[in-house]
């Protein structure tokens, strides 16, 4: 059975390039927060801090040198590993978000979000789950293949 991912999409090198770039903002905003939550408890809220527009505490901040380590070196190899890790990162991204805003006005709201974050969230979600539609590689003929089928099926 064919799968619906195109293969070798024309526009995958976009798309890479954006999850790159979505992972790089994660890298950085983990490493800037990190650093300026570095004196507070790992998991205060009262004592967040506001980095390139988001609100962070330490454990926020790891979690995003982690992530962002992960979609931007899944990108930099490239191959299926990015497609593999963009569609991870995609549904766990908007897992958090839905969590975060369901938590955002009580004391389970350990990671400090805010109204911010989880927009910001929901937007990274949907670039690295869009491009993960988009950026599936194979063999050459399986999208000659895959083309082919296309074009049968609308005629």
């Amino acid at each position: 059975m064919a799968s619906h991912f195109p293969v070798n999409h024309h526009l995958r090198p976009l798309y890479r390039l954006l999850c790159a770039v979505a992972g790089l903002y994660m890298l950085v905003f983990g490493v800037v927060g990190f650093i300026q939550t570095s004196g507070s408890d790992f998991f205060t809220r009262d004592e967040a801090e506001w980095v390139l527009g988001l609100r962070t505490n330490a454990a926020f901040s790891l979690l995003s040198i982690i992530a962002g380590v992960v979609v931007l070196g899944g990108n930099i190899v490239g191959r299926n590993l990015a497609h593999q890790v963009n569609q991870l990162a995609g549904v766990v991204l908007t897992v958090v978000g839905m969590a975060s805003l369901a938590l955002l006005q009580t004391e389970a709201n350990v990671f400090a979000f805010s109204m911010v974050n989880v927009i910001v969230t929901f937007i990274l979600a949907g670039i690295t789950g869009t491009a993960s539609l988009y950026d599936r590689v194979g063999p050459v003929a399986a999208a000659h293949e895959e083309r082919r089928a296309d074009a049968r099926a609308t005629a």
